[in-house]
């Protein structure tokens, strides 16, 4: 029988209320067309093959959603349609999708019947291979926010150190769905042994261990050391995959993790070994230890261990304020990375901390679809 179900809201900490205190009330999307992506693939298509891909605009409209409606216009079944990550429905977003077509030629009225006002067609070639989730570099996001936060003169200041020092890289709020419903609904369901049928996209599997992983990343703001590299240390690489265990902590490591170089990195829960060793270990155990059925019921349901960074770098990041008071952001993450979690260190709003929305009061957010998850 797995313990009691996790509290909800958790209580995860800022980074940046030690040095600034916390961050006062403010708005962001508005309007979808405040919170703009732009997905970063890292290549181009090969202009030849079996699968039609497609670069696409979307306005209100969930990637699932234009999936969809692809895989009707084109006559093909949902399997055959791919995408490299999901991108919020309240946004301008524009991300690539693939749709399978062997033998068949591209349809000559698509970009006609795709454009509407919520989809428009901006691009299109062939490529050898299916568009596969996680393969695209990362994002670019361009926010638009307003309110007491953007007025408080501390803003550029809050802004400026996340970009010295970067950010905590927490799973934002829409993974764990309103009130954490993903999560609260994933607890039973590993405790009687999680099955695909039960959670066929995997999401509540992928709730539970994003939980784990902001529980770890919350325990080491709270002692200090989120940023720093422990004795032990699985590093990982600034824009990279590659990682490798600290067997020996010099200053010229220390100096690469303070430049951004290197970050530590925390365990996403599963089968296999973690790496960490010395004080790396003993903090991740330290964290864990309150979830054993937890960490055993994500052990049965056959995901593997792999590691994430505790931090995160803002690429290009730039701040411009509005006549009317409103202050636009612009940066870039890596795949997997939450906007959610760069805002919620520069205002407060509802949809940021974890918290379920109020019914009314509250501009809308990233929280209110639990499946609207920047990758």
């Amino acid at each position: 029988m797995l313990e009691p179900r996790p509290a909800w809201p958790p209580g995860w900490p800022r980074v940046l209320d030690e040095h600034f205190g916390a961050p006062r009330p403010g708005a962001y999307r508005q309007s979808p067309e405040d919170f703009q992506v732009e997905e970063n693939l890292g290549f181009t298509p090969q202009g030849e093959g079996e699968h039609l891909w497609l670069w696409v605009e979307k306005r209100d409209m969930t990637t699932a959603m234009v999936a969809r409606q692809l895989a009707d216009l084109c006559q093909v079944g949902p399997r055959d349609v791919g995408y490299a990550g999901m991108k919020d429905r309240v946004a301008v977003t524009r991300q690539w999708f693939s749709v399978h077509l062997p033998g068949r030629a591209t349809p000559s009225d698509l970009a006609d019947r795709l454009s509407n006002d919520c989809v428009t067609l901006l691009a299109q070639a062939r490529h050898p291979r299916k568009l596969k989730r996680g393969v695209h570099v990362g994002n670019q996001f361009r926010l638009r926010l307003s309110g007491e936060a953007v007025e408080d003169p501390q803003l550029e200041a809050r802004w400026a150190w996340l970009c010295r020092h970067g950010v905590a890289n927490y799973f934002g709020p829409q993974r764990f769905g309103a009130d954490g419903r993903n999560l609260l609904r994933a607890v039973p369901l590993l405790s009687k042994g999680w099955r695909k049928r039960d959670d066929p996209q995997g999401m509540l599997l992928s709730a539970a261990r994003s939980y784990l992983f902001n529980t770890q990343l919350a325990e080491r703001i709270a002692n200090g050391s989120w940023a720093t590299l422990l004795a032990g240390e699985v590093a990982v690489l600034d824009g990279s995959s590659s990682q490798f265990c600290v067997d020996l902590l010099d200053d010229e490591l220390l100096a690469r993790a303070e430049r951004l170089d290197l970050h530590p990195s925390g365990v996403l829960w599963g089968q296999g070994d973690s790496r960490a060793q010395d004080a790396a270990r003993d903090a991740e155990c330290a964290a864990l230890a309150s979830h054993p059925a937890l960490c055993r019921g994500i052990e049965h349901a056959g995901a593997r261990l792999a590691r994430r960074p505790l931090r995160l770098r803002l690429a290009a990041p730039a701040l411009q304020r509005l006549a009317d008071g409103a202050v636009w952001l612009s940066f870039g993450l890596p795949a997997g990375a939450f906007a959610t979690s760069v805002l919620r260190e520069l205002l407060d709003h509802p949809t940021l901390n974890f918290q379920p929305p109020s019914s009314k009061g509250h501009q809308q957010g990233a929280a209110d679809a639990p499946t609207a998850a920047v990758q």
